[in-house]
């Protein structure tokens, strides 16, 4: 089976997680850590995992860092679902990264938006291309920041061989379904909102079902509960999760810059989770915020009948 159809399988399935990197509190890398939290994560069967990405602090970590993070994810997965690394920078840079990820097994690669600068549409196609002429991988481009892709674009994209997907983070649900109806049956697309519960029904309404989930980082069992009710049609238990849960932890995410990733961190830890802290630039959670995801943490649980 192609990795995009173990992949559109996948996203029929389950979530997409999006694991953390664990590191001691020093802040070097913790891959005995990172090898038990991760295990945790992949027995409740998410439908892909995505290592070394954004809540997996990739702009963090050094070659040698992210070879064995991709690595140990590659061995605890052991072919029960894809394993796509995150890569980015530079096209140049990124196939470094993407070169390192295919020596270390992974099934694809998810290309993060690049540094700094803004770029016209055709160089964002060239971005793509050129880094797709520089690994085997297949590629799932990401649009979030100062990467947005028109529908003429995404045509282009999907012409590139080896582009095989794109996850949006900018919930613009005009634009995104320009986009699906302007790319070729078969092309993947994901919800990769910062939270993205909060919109998965207007994703879907699009026809992005899809979608990752950075609960599913430290609570599977939440993760997989809203899921479930998305799917069977739960309406009352969505809204039961979203007003209690997530609408809260989104609302003390947006309080600080970088807890998009500190406050899921913070949240593994509260769960025993050997994950550690964050690396500069981002800082973790004031003890007064933790105190607040502490009790949301439980509310959330207590709501799918799980325990901490």
């Amino acid at each position: 089976m192609s990795v995009t159809a173990r992949l559109r399988d996948g996203m029929r399935r389950g979530v997409l997680s999006f694991p953390l990197t664990s590191f001691h509190a020093d802040g070097t890398l913790d891959l005995d850590g990172f090898r038990t939290y991760l295990a945790g994560r992949l027995d409740a069967a998410p439908g892909a995992v995505f290592p070394a990405c954004g809540t997996g602090e990739f702009f963090s970590l050094d070659e040698d860092e992210y070879r064995q993070v991709v690595r140990v994810a590659v061995e605890v997965a052991a072919g029960r679902m894809p394993v796509v690394a995150g890569t980015g920078y530079g096209w140049a840079q990124a196939a470094r990264f993407a070169r390192i990820a295919e020596e270390a097994g992974a099934d694809a690669a998810l290309v993060l938006p690049h540094y700094l600068v803004d770029a016209p549409q055709d160089g964002l196609v060239g971005q793509l291309a050129e880094l797709a002429a520089r690994t085997r991988l297949p590629l799932i481009a990401y649009q979030r920041g100062q990467v947005t892709f028109d529908a003429d674009s995404v045509r282009r994209i999907a012409r590139i061989p080896g582009v095989i997907g794109l996850k949006d983070g900018h919930s613009d649900l005009d634009r995104l379904q320009r986009l699906t109806l302007a790319a070729p049956d078969g092309f993947l697309f994901f919800n990769g909102a910062a939270t993205a519960e909060i919109q998965a029904r207007a994703y879907a309404t699009v026809g992005v079902p899809a979608y990752s989930s950075a609960v599913h980082a430290f609570a599977p069992e939440i993760a997989d509960a809203f899921f479930a009710a998305l799917h069977g049609g739960d309406d009352a238990g969505v809204e039961k999760l979203l007003r209690d849960f997530y609408v809260p932890l989104v609302e003390l995410r947006d309080r600080v810059p970088g807890y998009s990733v500190s406050l899921v961190k913070a949240a593994a830890r509260l769960r025993g989770c050997p994950v550690g802290p964050v690396r500069a630039p981002l800082t973790d959670p004031s003890d007064a915020h933790l105190g607040e995801l502490e009790n949301l943490l439980d509310t959330g649980l207590a709501l799918v009948g799980a325990a901490r």
